[in-house]
């Protein structure tokens, strides 16, 4: 059974009945933000915005607009779309260690010191979803949008592209 990610505005309603049980107060800039960045996920848009709460307690007036969230989500090592550290190494390794793949799925687990499964049900489907990976019977490569993303220029043909 296939599970699909939650769309943001669906994330957007949900954010909004989480801050109003947990008594914060999040602009509608802030509460985009967090929904964009939670990986198509309530669980992970809940705890993004528990954590930015926290910050705002100690940081601030207890109020998340846009400006605390940004700052929040760098401090959670979250870029504009929720990749973290692991995904970012994830893609790090297929381009640099692996010439942008393919790269067994064993080989790359062990590369980035995760295991398979981890890999597979984690880092994967979201990164796939967003157009950065793609599985392939040879391996897991990385797309040119990836190599965009990243800032890094192709070293070569992407696989499954002609020109």
């Amino acid at each position: 059974q296939r599970i699909d990610f939650y769309r943001v505005e669906d994330l957007k309603k949900i954010l909004r009945r989480s801050a109003r049980i947990l008594n914060v107060n999040v602009s509608d800039e802030a509460i985009g933000l967090i929904a964009r960045c939670s990986r198509g996920t309530p669980r992970v848009a809940n705890r993004i915005l528990k954590r930015l709460r926290d910050i705002a307690d100690v940081e601030g007036d207890g109020i998340i607009d846009r400006e605390l969230a940004e700052r929040g989500l760098r401090m959670l090592n979250l870029d504009r779309n929720g990749l973290d550290i692991m995904d970012k190494r994830l893609i790090d390794t297929i381009i640099n260690k692996y010439d942008g793949g393919p790269v067994g799925i064993e080989t790359l687990a062990v590369s980035i010191g995760e295991d398979r499964e981890t890999v597979e049900d984690v880092y994967e489907p979201y990164l796939i979803q967003l157009g950065l990976l793609k599985r392939t019977p040879r391996g897991r490569i990385a797309t040119r949008l990836a190599y965009e993303y990243f800032g890094y220029p192709p070293n070569k043909p992407i696989e499954g592209e002609l020109f």
